[in-house]
This record gives C-alpha cells, structure tokens and sequence, in this order.
C-alpha cells in the first residue's frame, strides 16, 4: 500500500514518540475491523509538539478536509470540548478512527493532569485538550515549524491554564492552501469556528522578525474584532511584566494586528473573545520571557 506524502509527513514524529515502548493494535485481514485502540501515551508532550513541527515542510503535499468532513472532525472532537472527563474513549477512538486520527490519553508529569491527544495522518491538524475541566480557553498555533518557537508556547500556555485545549496545524504556512490563518476550508479554521460559536475564549500565537518592529516585544490585537476588558487585562498585564506591548487598539503595530485572520473574523462574528498575539523572534528564543507572556494571559481570563 503506497502512501502520498501528505498522509505521512505530520505523523512522523508522531508515530516514533508512540511506538516507543506502546503496544500496537493490528487488525486481521478478513475479519471484521477490530475496535479502535486508544493509545498508550507518550513520556513527553514536549517532544511530541517539538517532533511534529519538525517534520511540516513547505513543499509537502496537502488536501484540505471536504466540507462534510470538516463537519465530522468538529462532531468528533465535540465530546471532548464539552467535557472529556467521563467520556467512553473506546467509543469515541472509533469515531475519530475513519477521519485519520489517532486518540492518545494520558498524564502530563508536568502538570499532573490528565489530556487527550489527537492527531490524524492527513495533515488536518493536532489537538491537545485539558481533562480536568471542560474546555474554556483554546491556545491557537496556526503556524508551527514557520514561526519558531510558537509550538513550544503554545504548550507552555496550555499546561499554565486548566481546561485548555491546544490547535496546532498540521501544514506549514507555505504549503499550497496550507496557510489555515487565512483560509476557511481547514479541519484547524472549523474547530476554532465551533470553539467561537460556543463563547469560548482563544489565544492565537504568532511570530514576527524582531527588525520588523524593532523596541518591541508583543503586539496584541483583538483581530477583526473590538478590544474587550479580556484582552486589556492581558495587555495591562504584559507591560506591567516589563514587555514592550503594542497595542493594536491604541495605535499602528507594523501591519501585525492580524485583522484579516479568519479564526479572528469568525470570532468578531460571534462577539467571542480573541486574542491574536505576534512575538518578536527575541522573546520566543528566551525562555525566561514567557512566564511574563503566560501569567498575565492565565490571570486574564473570565473567572
């Protein structure tokens, strides 16, 4: 059986952090489909995020999901959004099974908590979601392996916040149709729409070259939409931490204010927060930045 390299590339890393000490489930040729398995969990969410971003490649081949597929993607991972703690995971494997993905549950040794992993072998996507409470805030990372270092962010944003849920893409932003902050027909674009439609907060992470805006550390913008108190918190906060914050409401941040986002736009529609944040090059590489990224927005959210 010959696969095309658009069902390969994003499970590399993927499938090697799995199949690391995991038993597999194999299916016998002529009996009925055996039911999905749930996988055993990887040691290092880390490494998993770090390894799939690491193997998107601007020239891969890629074929967005169809529009009822889009519809079976969102329906699949809505048990999760709604509150995975006392879902039926065998079930709901089998759900995700014809979609290409792949359900992963385990603990974080880093938090404590417990998660789900998603992840499919067309491309469409990886996602984390946070089972210690529903889901109230998704971190968005539209462009791993192309803004560097927003993955591991990403990661860092999710595990501060419980009942988080993380979207990662799964094309690199020059893939052809690839880019999902500026398209609409993407498994990525049609979970955040479901998120927004259910008033569900979102933090999408982006980079920019720090010679693009130099003496500038953030720029924050509520996308398409008006800067509610939420995302003034967050702002507030970044500066007081000693970030240099631009303000997208306040004035012009170098064309970085991401009002022609789509998740953004969709967010606007339904009057949910979004918060569209761009990171210089030099916060993103220094670690010891991001917990002055991370509290303020942690601390920001509805109580």
């Amino acid at each position: 059986m010959t696969f095309s390299a658009r069902k390969w590339i994003p499970l590399v890393a993927i499938t090697v952090a799995l199949l690391a000490g995991v038993g597999v489930l194999v299916g016998i040729s002529g009996d009925d489909e055996a039911p999905a398995a749930v996988v055993r969990p990887p040691s290092d969410l880390d490494d998993v995020l770090a390894g799939f971003a690491e193997t998107l490649r601007p020239d891969a081949r890629y074929e967005p999901p169809s529009a009822d597929e889009r519809k079976e993607i969102v329906a699949a991972l809505r048990p999760l959004i709604e509150d995975g703690r006392g879902i039926d995971r065998p079930r709901l494997a089998d759900s995700l099974r014809p979609l290409g993905f792949t359900l992963t549950v385990g603990r974080d040794p880093a938090t404590g908590r417990e998660y789900a992993l998603v992840a499919d072998d067309r491309a469409w996507g990886l996602y984390l979601v946070d089972l210690s409470e529903p889901v109230r805030v998704a971190v968005e990372v539209p462009h791993p392996n192309s803004d560097l270092g927003t993955e591991r962010i990403g990661l860092a944003l999710f595990r501060a916040m419980p009942g988080a849920a993380l979207l990662v893409a799964g094309t690199h932003r020059r893939v052809e149709r690839g880019d999902v902050a500026h398209r609409t027909d993407s498994a990525f674009h049609a979970v955040a729409t479901d998120l927004a439609e259910r008033d569900i907060p979102q933090v999408q992470v982006h980079g920019f070259h720090d010679d693009s805006l130099p003496d500038t550390d953030v720029v924050i913008s509520p996308g398409a939409g008006k800067a509610g108190a939420m995302i003034r918190r967050i702002a507030g906060g970044m500066a007081d931490e000693g970030l240099a914050t631009c303000r997208s409401w306040e004035r012009e941040c170098g064309r970085l204010e991401g009002t022609r986002n789509e998740q953004g736009k969709v967010a606007a529609e339904h009057e949910a927060d979004f918060v569209h944040l761009e990171l210089s090059r030099s916060v993103r590489d220094d670690e010891s930045q991001w917990p002055k990224l991370i509290e303020p927005i942690a601390d920001g959210l509805p109580k």
